[in-house]
């Protein structure tokens, strides 16, 4: 009897895999601490005997190369990959065995990379599991515009076709387990809600295999959103061999070196919640939250290379922090601290404090700002003479905005914080989580701030005008 046991890395939205039967396992796209890998194969108590990849990954650095070296298995990497370390190539149709009545069959999916492959779990002969990196997701496809912007719509089409060529080869009951699309940016469209699907629920839902090719390719291209900048740089470190991870607790750094650290413009990121923060931060210091998309939203938004101190409420904090960063190439902390946040300014200085607000409150200082009090008495209203800066991505933004707000996205603010204008400044997003980092970044920059810790569906209830595409 075989199993499958998943290794989620939620915060980047990706899974892992274990599979095999009762002595041996082989394990699929791996991240890139594995000693989550390790745990779980001595918790089924078996040996680990493949490692194999779909692909070369862009949004997180594999633990694969590091996994078989240590486990002494045989790491498979698709053929045309052709990365310069020691690894067995895959070749479509080749077969590779797991344990007594189960192998492992590779098929190249095209579309996501040009070298992808899926794989193929039987028992006996029969398929009971395809594990599709970034071809088949759930309701979705791996994008295809990650490699080079030339090859985006030949790789869009050969998405279509590997997609079809799974539905054809397998029957409806069997599992689909995608390595991306659980709010991974992998994804070609937005993160579905449903956590598994199989083969024939895609036949019935997946437009992929509900759309011919050009229609799909057309909607597809149409709908593909911002990459993160750090992708640029995983896919190198993938094809070049990761090194090893060190989560040994990094420096410590007390207030003077807090203060060095600053002054030479360097990162010091605060990972405290948005609450702790506003009531008293180090003056320079960003918020990325830990219990956020923290990997995704540092890496994309720190120059790559820069040193970046962190700032926690308790070394578990830290920990977390560093093993998550690590998943994205950010291998070390230069310093950090945890505790008390006022031992981390000098003697003599103070905690800086920001503002946290809701729409309602914005809706408020709106029509104050009108003479009209709340919301105004002529409808709902704009934000004229109030500072609103709308941080989402454009597609978001394109679904509906609040009038007068100035619109920067959260990864190109970094360098246009010139571009707000003065006074204080509400920043929002979909929830405030993004607004929370931006907010604190234009705090370093002297600027006084609201964050608008809300749900953007709260803002026309609030009385707030908000622009839809239908009214132009």
């Amino acid at each position: 009897m075989y199993f499958v046991d998943i290794v989620e890395t939620e915060g980047l939205g990706n899974r892992g895999y274990l599979a095999g039967g009762p002595r041996t396992a082989v394990v699929v796209d791996p991240p890139r601490d594995i000693d989550r890998v390790v745990a779980a194969a001595a918790r089924r108590g078996v040996r680990i005997g493949a490692v194999v990849e779909t692909h070369v990954h862009n949004d997180y650095v594999s633990g694969g190369p590091e996994l078989a070296r240590i486990t002494g298995a045989r790491y498979v990497v698709p053929a045309a990959a052709r990365v310069p370390f020691a690894h067995t190539p895959a070749h479509d149709g080749d077969t590779l065995p797991v344990d007594e009545g189960l192998a492992l069959r590779a098929l190249a999916t095209p579309g996501h990379t040009p070298h992808h492959f899926a794989y193929l779990l039987t028992e006996d002969g029969r398929e009971v599991a395809a594990f599709t990196g970034g071809s088949l997701l759930i309701g979705s496809v791996g994008r295809p515009d990650l490699v080079e912007p030339r090859l985006t719509e030949e790789l869009a089409r050969a998405q279509h076709a590997s997609a079809r060529r799974l539905a054809r080869e397998l029957a409806d009951e069997v599992p689909v387990l995608p390595t991306h699309g659980f709010g991974s940016f992998c994804s070609s469209s937005p993160q579905t809600e449903q956590d598994s699907t199989t083969v024939g629920a895609e036949r019935k839902s997946n437009d992929v295999l509900l759309k011919d090719v050009d229609a799909f390719v057309a909607d597809l291209l149409a709908g593909l959103d911002d990459i993160p900048a750090y992708y640029a740089h995983i896919g190198p470190v993938n094809a070049g061999g990761p090194p090893p991870v060190d989560l040994s607790p990094a420096a410590a750094a007390d207030a003077g070196e807090i203060a060095r650290r600053l002054a030479a413009g360097e990162w010091v990121v605060d990972l405290r919640s948005r609450t702790a923060f506003a009531e008293g931060h180090v003056a320079g210091s960003y918020n990325f939250e830990a219990d956020g998309q923290l990997a995704t939203y540092l890496a994309w938004l720190i120059p790559w290379g820069k040193p970046v101190t962190l700032l926690a409420e308790s070394p578990e904090q830290l920990a977390d922090a560093q093993r998550e960063l690590v998943r994205v190439g950010i291998d070390r902390p230069a310093a950090a601290a945890a505790g008390d946040p006022r031992r981390w300014v000098r003697d003599g200085e103070r905690l800086r404090s920001s503002g946290r607000g809701t729409f309602a409150g914005l809706a408020e200082e709106a029509g104050r700002a009108r003479g009209t009090g709340a919301g105004g008495t002529a409808g709902p209203a704009a934000c004229d003479g109030v500072v609103v800066l709308d941080v989402r991505r454009d597609s978001e933004r394109a679904a509906g905005h609040v009038e007068g707000s100035v619109h920067i996205p959260i990864h190109e603010l970094h360098g246009r914080i010139g571009e707000v204008p003065p006074g204080r400044v509400w920043v929002h997003c979909a929830s405030g989580m993004r607004a929370t980092i931006a907010a604190s970044m234009l705090d370093a920059a002297g600027r006084e701030t609201v964050v608008v810790d809300d749900a953007f569906d709260a803002a026309g209830k609030a009385g707030l005008r908000v622009v839809r595409p239908e009214e132009g």
